[in-house]
């Protein structure tokens, strides 16, 4: 099935302010989705896959670092799947 990543424009600023390694982890990302699919992708350790509750029920993340994550939503277009980018931000994960 096609994959098709759309990045948010909040995203695309928030990208222009972070550190390279993690803009280059995320461009690895949506290469290896955009090839692979997210199905394939979805399974690969290392991006630590989460669903989100509270507000943001419906979304899901992926770690880029242990402090930066990205923030999507994913929804099936007739035969494309759509993974839009909603942001990348640092997270403060709570132990």
């Amino acid at each position: 099935m096609v994959t098709k990543i759309i990045i948010s424009r909040v995203a695309l600023k928030q990208l222009k302010r972070l550190p390279g390694r993690i803009v280059d982890k995320l461009a690895t990302w949506i290469e290896a989705v955009e090839i692979d699919g997210i199905d394939v992708v979805r399974k690969l350790p290392g991006y630590h896959y989460e669903p989100l509750k509270g507000q943001r029920i419906g979304q899901r993340s992926i770690r880029l670092s242990l402090a930066y994550r990205a923030i999507y939503r994913l929804y099936n277009d007739a035969d494309v799947w759509v993974v839009t980018i909603i942001e990348v931000n640092k997270h403060d994960y709570k132990k």
